[in-house]
């Protein structure tokens, strides 16, 4: 982004026709709740609701009153299932004046994920029920993401014609392996503590604790000197009380082809490494072959899985997380909201919108081009293109004691598990003196935290070889 300068504008107003009642705030004692109230939508972000919450969210940066924000949703179904994508769809067929109108709300979007992403109080997050696209910038980039036995995460958006937004640039791609690519290019569901072990969220508690924790949460006070580091440490202590009898890694028992663990992410891992659709493609069709059964039919599920998405977004979105892995925070909403603009005059996205959500019954879309060979180099890159100083969207000013808007790694990673580049070293440490001698050392760097030790013993099978005296790190998950 260094040929484009970064612009700074004011919080949005509500407008008169904003509904009055799909965002409800609320205060108990230092915690401020933001809960999202359009249960029938699933609580489906629209610019209403973005419009209250972004400077609902400055305000309490600046009051001594507000200690931690809690953000939620309304219902038993969902925290946030999406952003409105049917009525983006609806403004696209406008023409270029309604597609304006669609890019105008991603940038309000956007806005308000980097405003997340950089907060400078604790902000918590309630993964309670279905976490998609939308509900997932809301939350996701937040230090502290509960997952529960309702998650549903997914990012659905090859199969509307669309991109992996909200971020997805930046953290999908520093997922563990080929995680990020997986669920990029195939919008797969997590269920539950499968969203905890592969990175998304920081914790996963049971729902029914989630009110005795808001009430821990409003009784801890801080010392008026302390940092947002000390702050979110007391707050993670605090989440983990109530964490009681977490599953295993494994014991999903909807997976129909396994969890992301053990051979299965190892197959994960050996197909999405490739940069090019085609290279993914074939590798999943080598290993439709193999003699492991649950393995060959995941293969021939994925190929299928892929064939029925956009040929535009698997090509955008594969480079997208490549280039990714080199973008800032801030530069990951400019570049996204440039790719969102492009794709809102693309006949793809409205096209795929009102296939699977509009049209009763939902059909197949007709996707322009309907083919990975019709999708030429030069369609990929004026996806990618630097936007001009017109395009650059107007970003939050950075709030006194908030997090560097520049970071390339996300600040508060060590609340959630460790990843596999946090293990290597131990294992090359401590590995002359066996698996448990590692597992013990993570365990220590985290604080014993849940799921550590299963995380860890996951990685070791996968990542290393193992003898009676010591485990070594082979490299890749493949060899």
């Amino acid at each position: 982004m260094s040929s484009t300068a970064i612009r700074y504008g004011s919080l949005p107003r509500e407008l008169p026709s904003d509904d009055p009642d799909d965002v409800v705030f609320n205060s108990l004692y230092g915690v401020r709740t933001i809960e999202l109230n359009r249960p029938k939508k699933l609580n489906s972000l629209n610019g209403s609701m973005a419009r209250k919450i972004l400077p609902r969210l400055r305000e309490w940066e600046k009051s001594d009153m507000a200690n931690v924000i809690l953000i939620s949703g309304a219902g038993p179904k969902a925290f946030c299932a999406g952003g409105d994508v049917a009525e983006l769809a609806l403004q696209n067929k406008k023409g270029p004046e309604g597609q304006k109108e669609s890019s105008d709300y991603f940038a309000l979007e956007y806005k308000l994920d980097l405003l997340i992403a950089t907060y400078s109080k604790p902000y918590i997050a309630i993964m309670d029920g279905i976490t998609m696209g939308g509900g997932v910038g809301l939350s996701v980039h937040a230090p502290f993401r509960i997952a529960t036995e309702k998650t549903v995460f997914a990012m659905p958006e090859t199969t509307i014609g669309f991109f992996p937004d909200v971020g997805g640039s930046f953290f999908l791609s520093r997922l563990d392996g080929e995680i990020g690519t997986y669920l990029a290019l195939t919008s797969e569901r997590l269920h539950g503590v499968q969203a905890f072990y592969a990175g998304i969220a920081t914790h996963y508690l049971d729902s029914s604790v989630l009110g005795p924790l808001t009430t821990r949460l409003s009784e801890l006070t801080f010392k008026d000197n302390a940092s947002l580091l000390q702050r979110q440490q007391l707050i993670n202590a605090t989440i983990s009380e109530f964490t009681s009898s977490l599953p295993a890694p494994d014991s999903y028992e909807k997976a129909k082809y396994g969890n992301l663990t053990g051979s299965l992410r190892q197959a994960i891992d050996r197909s999405f490494k490739f940069n090019s659709i085609e290279e993914i493609l074939e590798t999943l069709q080598r290993e439709s072959q193999s003699p492991d059964v649950q393995i060959a039919e995941w293969a021939k599920a994925t190929q299928k899985t892929i064939a029925l998405r956009s040929p535009t977004s698997l090509r955008v979105t594969l480079r997208q997380l490549r280039e990714g892995k080199a973008w800032n925070i801030r530069d990951t909403f400019v570049r996204e909201h440039k790719m969102a603009a492009e794709f809102m005059r693309h006949p793809d996205f409205t096209e795929g919108v009102s296939a699977r959500l509009i049209n009763k019954p939902p059909t197949n879309p007709a996707w322009k081009p309907n083919s990975l060979e019709g999708v030429s180099a030069q369609d990929v890159q004026r996806f990618f293109d630097q936007p001009s100083q017109e395009e650059v969207i107007e970003l939050i000013d950075p709030y006194p004691g908030s997090p560097d808007q520049t970071y390339q790694e996300y600040p508060h990673a060590v609340f959630g598990l460790p990843r596999e580049s946090d293990i290597k070293p131990v294992v090359k440490s401590y590995g002359g003196n066996g698996r448990q001698a590692v597992i013990e050392e993570v365990l220590r760097r985290w604080d014993n935290k849940a799921g550590v030790k299963e995380k860890v013993e996951d990685v070791i099978s996968r990542m290393t070889t193992e003898s009676e005296e010591a485990i070594v790190w082979k490299g890749k998950a493949n060899l």
